[in-house]
């Protein structure tokens, strides 16, 4: 009922807490019906004012101007009605209508510049300064293009005033100003306070986020960049009073190259297709939708779903030409407006804009509209020397000659030509060449290069079925070493790759491998057979390996090379079954002796035929099963000599996996700096020798790890974004998220909650993930939920940690978890004041704590709830609170003292310091102090680990001796111990804080 003034302001503040929105600015409009009907000026004019933010913070800026009307007719008929704010407000909002008018076409310029001489009359009547009106004229300026420098210099140099706008929305202005100069760094100079998060307000830094991205790229800063856009897109998005900001962000990801990025961003902002009553901010939004779907049209891809105005489907050729049509005559009635072209100069300036950057700029976002991997042989190598660095012949002939001379060198470039051959031969392109050989032996050798891709994906069970089809194209052929070398690294993909094995320790896929019985007997018939043919007929004399390749004979070389290979085959099924049988300690030292004799044998026979890449190749066996044992010093001395080895055998090209693996060990041994020198090395060199089927995305991931570790946290980020689009690609959907938890971790380490908020919103933001593990996507979402806390957007937060808590709550084990996800989330909703729920939150961590006991979070969920409540009930509020405290003493008490996962000491000062603070707050100072000095001695009990905590309980103590009971001098004794005794501790910071209350009150004393 709105038929009283009390009932009217009640639903005023009510609506004003409100996020901006449709549901405000209706409840807004009926507010002011309701008002107006009371015919109660004071209530009239706050409802006018209500109504006007709706609509100026919703883009309604062809009504904004309206309500204005009506209110400075009130304020010139009935002042008094207006509070001291509300007069302010009066002034204020005379900007809000110069940049409303600005933005609808069919208001004429003279009526816009005829408004702001209105202003300057109401302002000099009042006794204001013209700054303001100076910034107005300066906007008209900027817009029409119209004496910019003269209205600049008249605006810029005036000093500001209580109705000037607010610090971070000038300096917004003033970088705006540089950028349309083309002064990019003095407009990123510019905008450093507001980007940098040391000046702000309801509309900042997000506007200026989404100005800077294009200067930040245009400059090379591209790690700015992309925090700014994950951070500034989240404040924008379905925002219809944001519809230009929105624009900027899908023109930063069309000119970064993240097209299917900003095919998300153009539906997730679908609604603001609607949104007309900001004609100019239309504009804006319109025209990034037009770079970003000419990017896509360009590209070949006009049939392409897309996200366009409600109501039906559309193409991006056809949403293209829709916005066109709307965005182009919208533009020009800006400049018949105006009587310039400066707008519609602006739109075409924009929209003939290349992409800033030659290679997508790795965002760390999941896209639903990841494109898949280009084959192999067409894939652009990334950071290499472009296509001529890596020609494909277009002769079959030449293609196939140059894939085997590859091969023979180990070249890893012959990956490429493999590819390239096997898509000619599916396709009828390749046509054979008897010069070339037999037949049956160019697809033995394209069903080789098949298996070990297929090998590379961990696909084993195809990649066996490929060397098996090898080795009976390779018997019909007559070359029986190629043959056994092929079946003998089948049976090698047989006994397990890593990556199974690490699946199958996190309970995903099964075991079905040979056991150690089964591979040592398999090994040693394989062996016997090397034996007999080292006895058959010899190896062809005098033939070259290109004539032998055309005959189909056997070479000396070949045989070497195909003797070497069996033999690395047997170490490696050997080396595997020693891996499982670590769990098995009676078994183990008979395998691992077996494992390393295979090695040795490898090792010597390799160096005997001075082959030495295999020498290379037992020793990073070697060095796993010493990595495995920990003796990393021997990991790392094995393989920094496989590397030398590579060197002397000319065969560079290996060592890219090497460097990876010694980066592993190197971060065992707390090397981190050498492990990021080693993984760049690795990187560089793959790219280098074009490795198409080096692991980058693990590498890139593990380079995060490294990087973090030395303290860059902008090279951790930058590289974990890298690994996680590349998992993307290849449609690696939990190793890309498990990277994407570790790169949030490392955003909210550095303080960056919203970059890392965004990145975790994208791991949900599709089904994908309901078919994930499930483990895996419940951190996720804690993760996600801890973030939005930090952001103090609670009520989303808290969303995430109830369906959490329903997710947990069924697991049998684990179930403590539940207690600690329901407390977080009853804190989470105390946060956001939503009492009956975070009660009800309460009860159920209570009740779960009872049948799995969690005891740390539900104590800090009691003592969250102490001092919540003690601010938020002003009848009962004390009472309540230390009722909270009172059960989380009980739930500590209850934990036996023996319990090596609960810190006694630290949970015993916790309880006592927020008893301390619920008492102060209500003035009992003296119970309070007692509190504080017993949280001091409770801290004290926990040694070097409990200082910190103690110096702030200290602090609490002589705040309340201060200035709750007015004891300065002991308050100062009390401080002047602690300060001494943190500096002892090495803890400066907490020294310094403690030492300026020392001093502040040593003042009052005296």
């Amino acid at each position: 009922m709105l038929d009283t003034p009390e009932a009217v302001f009640e639903a005023l503040r009510d609506n004003n807490a409100r996020p901006h929105g449709l549901q405000r600015t209706v409840t807004a409009e009926e507010l002011t019906e309701a008002a107006e009907a009371l015919e109660k000026p004071d209530v009239l004019a706050t409802a006018l004012l209500e109504l006007m933010s709706a609509y100026e913070f919703t883009g309604e800026h062809r009504k904004a101007p309206v309500v204005f009307a009506r209110l400075l007719k009130l304020w010139d008929t009935d002042p008094g009605a207006f509070s001291e704010w509300e007069a302010h407000q009066v002034f204020w909002r005379f900007k809000w209508v110069t940049t409303s008018l600005l933005e609808v076409p069919d208001v004429p310029l003279a009526s816009v510049e005829g408004w702001i001489d209105r202003m300057r009359e109401r302002y000099a009547d009042a006794g204001h300064d013209m700054q303001p009106v100076a910034a107005m004229r300066y906007h008209v300026a900027a817009h029409t293009g119209k004496g910019v420098d003269d209205a600049y210099d008249l605006w810029a140099t005036r000093s500001r005033s209580e109705l000037s706008d607010c610090e971070a929305c000038e300096v917004r202005q003033f970088a705006s100003h540089a950028v349309t100069a083309g002064d990019d760094a003095e407009a990123l100079a510019r905008w450093n306070p507001v980007l940098a998060g040391e000046q702000g307000c309801s509309e900042e830094p997000q506007m200026s986020q989404a100005r800077a991205l294009l200067p930040l790229l245009r400059t090379g800063r591209t790690d700015e960049a992309r925090s700014h856009h994950l951070a500034g897109y989240r404040k924008v998005r379905g925002n219809n009073g944001m519809q230009d900001e929105v624009g900027l962000h899908l023109e930063f990801c069309a000119l970064s190259r993240n097209e299917g990025r900003g095919l998300e961003v153009l539906a997730e902002n679908r609604p603001l297709f609607e949104a007309t009553g900001a004609p100019l901010s239309r504009l804006g939004f319109l025209t990034g939708v037009e770079v970003l779907l000419a990017r896509i049209v360009g590209a070949g891809h006009a049939d392409t779903a897309v996200a366009g105005p409600p109501g039906r489907a559309w193409t991006a050729g056809e949403l293209l030409a829709h916005v066109r049509a709307e965005a182009g005559p919208l533009a020009a009635a800006f400049d018949a407006r105006n009587g310039t072209t400066s707008v519609g100069e602006r739109r075409r300036a924009r929209l003939a804009q290349p992409p800033l950057l030659d290679e997508p700029l790795p965002l760390g976002l999941r896209t639903k509209r990841a494109e898949p991997a280009a084959p192999a042989w067409a894939a652009a190598v990334p950071g290499g020397d472009g296509a001529a660095a890596h020609e494909i012949p277009e002769d079959f002939a030449e293609l196939v000659r140059e894939a085997r001379r590859k091969n023979l060198a180990g070249d890893p470039g012959s990956h490429r030509l493999w590819n390239r051959i096997a898509a000619r031969l599916d396709d009828g392109s390749g046509a054979h060449d008897d010069l070339l050989g037999p037949a049956d032996l160019l697809l033995a050798e394209v069903a080789e290069h098949r298996a070990h891709e297929l090998a590379e994906a961990d696909r084993d069970e195809e990649c066996v079925a490929e060397l098996e089809r090898a080795a009976d194209l390779y018997d019909t052929l007559g070359k029986p070493w190629h043959a056994l070398s092929a079946r003998a690294f089948a049976f090698t993909r047989q006994t397990g790759s890593h990556e199974e094995r690490a699946r199958e320790e996190q309970g995903q896929g099964t075991a079905d491998r040979p056991d150690a019985t089964e591979v040592r007997a398999t090994v040693d018939k394989i062996l016997r057979l090397t034996e007999d043919l080292m006895t058959a007929a010899p190896p062809a004399d005098g033939v070259t390996d290109e004539e032998a390749a055309a005959s189909g004979a056997d070479t000396a070389a070949e045989r070497v090379r195909e003797y070497l290979s069996v033999l690395y085959a047997c170490a490696l099924a050997a080396h595997n079954v020693a891996l499982d049988e670590n769990e098995n300690e009676s078994e183990h030292d008979s395998v691992g002796e077996w494992s390393e004799a295979l090695r040795d044998r490898l090792r010597v026979e390799a160096e005997r035929l001075s082959v030495r890449h295999q020498v290379a190749g037992a020793r990073c066996l070697a060095a796993d099963a010493a990595a495995r044992r920990c003796d990393f010093a021997l990991a790392e001395t094995e393989l920094r000599a496989a590397l030398d080895d590579l060197t002397a055998a000319g065969r560079p090209w290996r060592a890219p996996r090497i460097r990876g693996q010694l980066a592993q060990v190197l971060l065992a041994r707390q090397q981190p700096e050498e492990a990021v020198e080693a993984l760049h090395q690795a990187l560089a060199e793959a790219v280098r020798y074009d490795e198409t089927d080096f692991p980058f995305a693990p590498t890139y991931g593990l380079l995060g790890h490294a990087a973090s570790h030395v303290g860059d946290t902008t090279g951790a980020v930058r590289h974990y974004s890298e690994a996680a689009d590349r998992y993307d690609r290849h449609g690696s959907f939990e190793e890309a998220t498990d990277i994407r938890l570790q790169l949030a971790d490392v955003l909210m380490r550095c303080g960056q909650q919203a970059d890392a908020v965004a990145v975790l919103e994208s791991v949900l933001s599709d089904g994908a993930a309901a078919a994930a593990n499930e483990r895996l996507i419940a951190q996720v979402r804690l993760t996600l939920a801890r973030g939005l806390r930090e952001l103090e957007e609670y009520l989303p937060a808290a969303e995430e940690f109830l369906r959490l808590a329903d997710t947990v709550a069924a697991w049998q084990e684990d179930r403590e978890l539940h207690t600690m996800v329901a407390a977080e989330a009853a804190v989470t909703l105390a946060l956001g004041e939503r009492w009956d729920a975070a009660d009800t939150a309460y009860r159920r961590a209570v009740d779960a704590h009872e049948q799995a006991p969690n005891p740390s979070p539900v104590i800090q969920m009691m003592c969250e709830f102490a001092r919540t409540t003690v601010l938020a009930r002003e009848a009962d509020g004390l009472d309540a609170a230390l009722e909270h405290l009172t059960r989380a003493d009980a739930v500590r008490a209850a934990v036996p003292e023996d319990d090596e996962e609960f810190v006694h000491w630290y949970q015993h000062g916790a309880v006592r310091y927020r008893r301390a603070r619920v008492l102060a707050q209500v003035d009992r100072f003296p119970e309070a102090l007692v509190e504080a000095e017993g949280a001091v001695v409770a801290y004290e009990a926990g040694g070097a680990d409990g200082e910190v905590p103690r110096a702030e309980a200290v602090r609490i103590a002589a705040l309340i001796e201060g200035n709750g009971l007015g004891r300065y001098d002991a308050a100062v004794r009390r401080l002047a111990t602690a300060v001494d005794r943190c500096r002892a501790a090495d803890l400066p910071e907490a020294a310094r804080i403690l030492d300026a209350l020392r001093q502040d009150y040593r003042n009052r004393a005296s």
